[in-house]
């Protein structure tokens, strides 16, 4: 699984240890850190592409963030895509929370998921809710979900 950031340079490292330093180094700098994480996919003919970013807000001074993108040839139903994106962003946040814990940064999962019930992704907002609070993680639905809905939307779109 490979990482990249915004400007296209592949991160070298494992992720957990990119993350870290990212930490270090911003804390270092004085920054108060929160970190979000989300994942959105787009249909692209016979492919489902998948983009995972992990957001990293500097309080009052901007952000960055790390890209993971990923295809299958897997066909879902929306309920099932929302879900994946989620256990997704899930997983990736389940590899770096001791990190987040160890340098008390605050952390959420978003997911790209509709409040609106008129929205088809609607039909997995229960379950994803459940699943991102079951594992003890913040969560954030769309409109405030902007890892997933706006982030990492833009790298699949």
């Amino acid at each position: 699984m490979y990482w990249r950031k915004f400007n296209g340079d592949i991160i070298d490292l494992p992720i957990k240890g990119a993350v870290e330093l990212a930490i270090q180094r911003e804390t270092n700098a004085g920054y108060r850190l929160k970190v979000c994480i989300g994942t959105d996919s787009q249909v692209k003919g016979a492919d489902t592409e998948f983009a995972t970013v992990i957001v990293f807000l500097r309080e009052g001074h901007g952000g960055f963030m790390f890209i993971h993108n990923d295809k299958t040839k897997l066909v879902y139903s929306i309920k099932e895509r929302m879900l994946v994106e989620v256990a997704r962003s899930i997983e990736i946040a389940y590899e770096l929370c001791d990190l987040f814990t160890l340098y008390d940064v605050d952390m959420e999962v978003h997911a790209d998921i509709n409040t609106n019930p008129h929205f088809k992704s609607n039909e997995a907002l229960r379950e994803a809710m459940g699943y991102i609070l079951g594992m003890g993680f913040a969560f954030k639905a769309k409109p405030e979900a902007f890892a997933s809905s706006s982030c990492a939307n833009k790298i699949v779109n």
